[in-house]
């Protein structure tokens, strides 16, 4: 079956009614479409078809209800957030899913836990903040880890993890020069242990990419099965008494003498306070404070059938370690548990173009260019989803206005699998009235907005064709 009959065949099979859920939208587009839409079916995802039976929920909101805290979005960070809040402060929290739990970037992402938040690199920091804030920050993101890891181990999650570091592959000889450079600031600036490794090294004893110049080797770094975590964090918030409801998308937004009314098709919740945790699904009218402060990307993705003896051998691909390349458009890539290949890269701009399948043939030659052996392997599964960008590469977990009890965890640019957790414990905190050990910036300053805003489309198709010449030629 080519490339395209394929596409077609599984959002058919997507499309397949399944109680009284709607058909799977593979053209929902966050700056276009009002919201998400409407207990949607899942994107038709490796991780969707291998997770097993999903917990239960508490099904959509069927009245008006008065409740503490509601948070919109059921992800990683919306999940984690009513978690914390029930166990760290005694909050049970309402969570609104506007199709199924975890439905966005949640059950559609490559499983990477690494050692980084938002986009920028710990060189990057420093040129921003300087060196005492990079190291605390550094040291945040470390915390972060442990809270993770943490999770994991306390909910007993099944989420097939794959320990053992990062590679971070050059693609080119000046890209390895530069991952030099950032290993040498992470191991003399922040004390973290990265290992250089050349060609014959990294072909040898990890995995032989015939693109690899090179690679800098993190010691932290998990692949996880995302949306069997995500069915760890679920049940694990609604044990300390979340309720999680799906199919109940915010459709409108009043505050009203300190109380927020949030209409549902099934009635309105009255909330004292609201935590945002939508992601790349953050629609444009959602609430004034999000309007123009997220940059959706769509990363496309795929799963091979699973590899033979003589493909793995081939390949040598000894390990089980997350990768990513140093293309500004980067491939993110590993050996999933039964031997498959996942991996994925940049998408379409558009949600109306994301089906055309040029992209997905994009993917499948980057994969041929870094696997030779694996020209030709099937495809099994394939499917697209839209991160969130910040327009400064950073995530913000903030209260953005001190006079309004509403919150939000968004702008992890792709670095959210890890993260999140820590994001969602963070969030809890202010939504619990803290106030001290918010002094970093991702903590104590709002989301920017962006001077070119309604143009940002035709600058990303610019930057796009910019991005390739300079990875592939320049």
């Amino acid at each position: 079956m080519d490339i395209a009959n394929k596409i077609q065949a599984e959002l058919s099979q997507s499309a397949q009614p399944k109680k009284v859920l709607d058909s799977y939208d593979p053209t929902y587009d966050p700056l276009v479409a009002a919201t998400p839409g409407r207990g949607q079916q899942y994107a038709p995802t490796y991780w969707v078809a291998t997770a097993g039976t999903a917990p239960e929920d508490d099904g959509p909101i069927t009245q008006d209800v008065d409740v503490d805290v509601a948070i919109i979005g059921s992800g990683f960070t919306g999940l984690t957030c009513a978690l914390f809040l029930a166990k760290e402060h005694g909050i049970k929290a309402t969570v609104l899913e506007a199709n199924q739990v975890s439905w966005g970037c949640t059950s559609r992402n490559g499983g990477q836990a690494q050692n980084a938040s938002g986009r920028l690199t710990r060189s990057q920091w420093i040129q921003r903040w300087g060196i005492d804030t990079a190291r605390k920050m550094h040291e945040e993101v470390q915390e972060g880890f442990a809270t993770f890891k943490g999770l994991i181990k306390e909910g007993n999650i099944d989420c097939n993890p794959q320990d053992g570091g990062h590679l971070y592959v050059a693609h080119r000889e000046k890209a390895l020069r530069k991952l030099e450079a950032e290993g040498k600031v992470l191991r003399d600036q922040f004390g973290y242990q990265t290992e250089m490794l050349d060609k014959a090294t990294l072909s040898r004893n990890y995995v032989d990419e015939a693109e690899a110049v090179g690679a800098m080797h993190e010691p932290d770094g998990i692949g996880v099965h995302p949306l069997k975590l995500a069915h760890g964090y679920q049940r694990m918030a609604r044990e300390l008494g979340a309720t999680i409801h799906p199919s109940s998308p915010v459709t409108g937004w009043e505050t009203k003498n300190g109380i927020h009314y949030l209409q549902t098709p099934g009635g309105i919740v009255r909330a004292r306070a609201v935590a945002v945790a939508t992601g790349g699904y953050t629609s444009q009218g959602l609430h004034h404070q999000l309007r123009n402060k997220i940059m959706p990307i769509l990363s496309n993705s795929l799963v091979t059938r699973p590899m033979t003896d003589q493909e793995l051998a081939a390949c040598n691909f000894k390990t089980n370690e997350v990768i990513t390349d140093t293309r500004t458009l980067r491939h993110y890539y590993r050996k999933l548990p039964d031997n498959r290949l996942q991996i994925g890269s940049r998408s379409s701009i558009t949600g109306s173009d994301a089906a055309n399948p040029k992209h997905l043939q994009l993917l499948v030659e980057g994969m041929h260019r870094k696997f030779p052996a694996l020209t030709g392997i099937n495809v099994d599964y394939s499917w697209w989803g839209w991160v969130d960008v910040s327009h400064d590469m950073m995530p913000r977990i903030a209260q953005p206005d001190e006079k309004e009890q509403v919150f939000y965890a968004l702008g992890y640019g792709g670095n959210g699998v890890m993260f999140s957790a820590h994001a969602g414990r963070r969030m809890a905190q202010r939504v619990a009235g803290i106030k001290e050990g918010f002094e970093l910036p991702i903590y104590d300053t709002a989301l920017p907005g962006h001077l070119f805003s309604p143009f940002r489309r035709l600058g990303q198709r610019m930057l796009y064709n910019w991005y390739q010449l300079r990875d592939e030629h320049l």
